[in-house]
């Protein structure tokens, strides 16, 4: 399988501050793919350098076998990038912004195409409005449009359905699985962790410009096997034995989150409350998804 995205020790410097430190990550071609962390962890710079918005301080970056610096246009032509800001031409309709970005990349009589992006986005009754006009969700939508809108092979999707509405989401993430069999490579940042375990196959993580974590999805949440035990609890204290495991909710003293990591432990844990005391008002047991596991990540990592 070919190499989509090339990334091979990068950094980046901003003076004495490191944004990057050595990242190195492959793309399989027609990988869906998610790239994870915190907010400051280096993902919009990582995907900046990727885009050929900014100069890398040190490493080699390639799309499609396209280096970013040498081959900046054959780079640039084989990448959409869905920003995370809404960034937009006041002075045009939707249909004309999605022409004029078809000429930024030499390409003519692209309606048909056009035509189909914005059915699949619920764009076309919008397709002559101003771009002034549309709500901020619309204006989003315009933004993926227009990172499809020359059949890139490669699709980085940075916060796509940041503050969006859930039919938004539901729509895109059916146009984009659709792009993702026809063979187009998918990269998604997003803190909407449900989203990137259903949809992404493979997750790298970072944390202060670090690679922390990179695996096939499944394989990440099965290294943490176990789950979680949600408890309210009135009454007594909490046994000192089980306070490891424990995590307080923010502005409750009665809620508390154990972690389990198997079922067996669940019984042993209850008799422990029962002896101290605690009063058991509420229960849940849940299974570990990628959140529990980003989180458990993070804390651990450096």
């Amino acid at each position: 399988m070919s190499i989509a995205i090339d990334v091979r020790a990068l950094a980046k410097r901003y003076g004495s501050f490191e944004a990057l430190r050595g990242v190195t990550l492959q793309v399989q071609e027609g990988e869906f793919f998610g790239l994870l962390g915190p907010n400051g962890a280096g993902k919009t710079t990582l995907i900046s350098i990727v885009a050929g918005l900014t100069r890398m301080s040190g490493g080699t970056v390639s799309v499609m076998g396209h280096d970013v610096v040498a081959d900046y246009r054959g780079a640039r032509r084989s990448l959409g990038v869905v920003p995370q800001e809404l960034v937009f031409d006041p002075f045009f309709t939707v249909r004309e912004s999605l022409r004029n970005t078809s000429g930024y990349y030499g390409i003519r009589n692209n309606d048909d195409w056009i035509d189909e992006i914005l059915v699949n986005l619920d764009l076309l009754s919008k397709a002559d409005a101003n771009m002034r006009a549309l709500s901020g969700g619309m204006k989003r939508r315009v933004l993926v449009a227009q990172a499809l809108v020359h059949r890139p092979p490669v699709i980085v999707l940075d916060e796509p359905t940041a503050g969006v509405d859930v039919e938004l989401r539901q729509t895109l993430w059916e146009f984009i699985r659709r792009l993702n069999r026809a063979g187009h490579t998918i990269v998604l940042t997003t803190h909407y962790l449900e989203e990137a375990q259903e949809l992404c196959a493979r997750i790298a993580m970072l944390k202060n410009g670090e690679l922390v974590a990179l695996e096939r999805t499944e394989v990440l949440i099965r290294q943490f096997a176990g789950g979680r035990l949600v408890l309210r609890l009135t009454d007594g204290v909490l046994p000192p034995a089980l306070e490891p495991i424990a995590a307080r909710e923010e502005g409750s003293s009665e809620r508390v989150t154990l972690r389990v990591e198997s079922y067996e432990q669940v019984e042993p844990i209850l008799a422990q409350l029962r002896q101290s005391g605690c009063r058991i008002e509420e229960m849940e047991l849940l299974h570990t998804d990628l959140e529990d596991v980003f989180v458990r990540i993070m804390r651990e990592a450096r």
